[in-house]
């Protein structure tokens, strides 16, 4: 099978090439021209650079393609609005869409987030799916994104499935994205935790979870890959026994936080720098973004990784790597 996958220098992408190169499949990987990631290095397979918003240049890396695993994202958070941030989501992905209708692609597998539904039918709410309320044009974009495979499996016979990852936690994470939560901590960047919580899950479980949903028959289905919902207090006294450091004392009230994400926010666009909070951040920080989704990764056979495990492998591979 030659499958084609974007944004392969990512955690998630180095950890799932690693994966189907194990599974005996043949890989392309789409980079952008400016990546400056190593984690694919000494690795054996077919790098092609381009552009999401370039078209031509999907078009050509998808010549000979089987399947195509869209991992790639802007995952900026700062600024808060950015239209560079929804041209790579949006555009790009839509890219993706009409390259993969061009040249009769079998199967594309689109990586969205866990933000986009809302996984208990309980709560009620003003807003069109959970991350909304949050105001970042990265999660709204991802939302957008979501919505266009979605919609184009019924409207144009995509041959698509989605994945709707939660909070992922792993190895290879060279920007640091999401394991920023990680190296801040170590690092002696955070001295106090909110009352909030979200739903963790180690990334080479996603990365199954896509590898599994290649084979699918039916398309149009979406699967939260997820895990564990934990408190920031669980977290953070998990890492802080992995990484022997001295667990976090103070609780900061929701108000004091919103205050110092204000403040953050303010100092941004003074300044022209990303502050260590912003208010958007602040928001995130206390509220539980609990995801239920063992269905869904029942029916894609994942076996899940203690998320303990994931905290000790990220962390592990920082240290590795001099970012702790």
């Amino acid at each position: 099978m030659n499958i084609l996958i974007t944004g392969a220098d990512g955690m998630l992408g180095t950890n799932l090439v690693r994966l189907l190169l194990k599974q005996g499949c043949s890989l392309t990987a789409f980079l952008h021209h400016s990546s400056k990631s190593t984690t694919l290095d000494n690795i054996k397979i077919k790098k092609v650079y381009g552009d999401l918003l370039d078209p031509e240049s999907l078009d050509k890396a998808m010549v000979n393609i089987d399947t195509v695993i869209h991992t790639a994202a802007s995952t900026s958070i700062w600024p808060a609005r950015s239209e560079f941030v929804k041209k790579v989501n949006i555009n790009g992905t839509q890219n993706v869409i009409d390259a993969v209708l061009k040249h009769k692609i079998n199967k594309l597998v689109y990586v969205g987030s866990a933000s986009s539904v809302n996984t208990n039918e309980t709560v009620k709410s003003k807003y069109t799916f959970p991350g909304e309320k949050f105001g970042l044009d990265y999660i709204d974009s991802k939302y957008r994104a979501f919505r266009m495979v979605m919609n184009a499996t019924k409207e144009k016979n995509l041959p698509a499935t989605v994945i709707l990852p939660t909070f992922m936690i792993g190895p290879y994470d060279s920007l640091p994205g999401s394991g920023k939560i990680i190296t801040n901590f170590v690092n002696g960047k955070l001295k106090f935790f909110t009352k909030g919580g979200r739903n963790f899950i180690h990334v080479n479980d996603v990365a199954t979870a896509i590898a599994n949903s290649i084979e699918l028959k039916y398309n149009g289905r979406y699967f939260i890959a997820g895990n564990k919902n934990i408190s920031y207090t669980t977290f953070f006294n998990m890492l802080a026994n992995i990484a022997d450091k001295k667990e976090l004392k103070t609780k900061i009230p929701s108000w004091i936080v919103l205050f110092v994400g204000i403040l953050g926010s303010a100092y941004g666009k003074i300044f022209m720098r990303q502050p260590l909070v912003t208010y958007q951040m602040a928001r995130i920080s206390f509220e539980n973004q609990f995801v239920y989704c063992q269905n869904s990764m029942d029916e894609l056979q994942v076996t899940l990784t203690p998320v303990e495990t994931a905290i000790n492998d990220c962390y592990n591979w920082f240290i590795k790597n001099n970012y702790c």
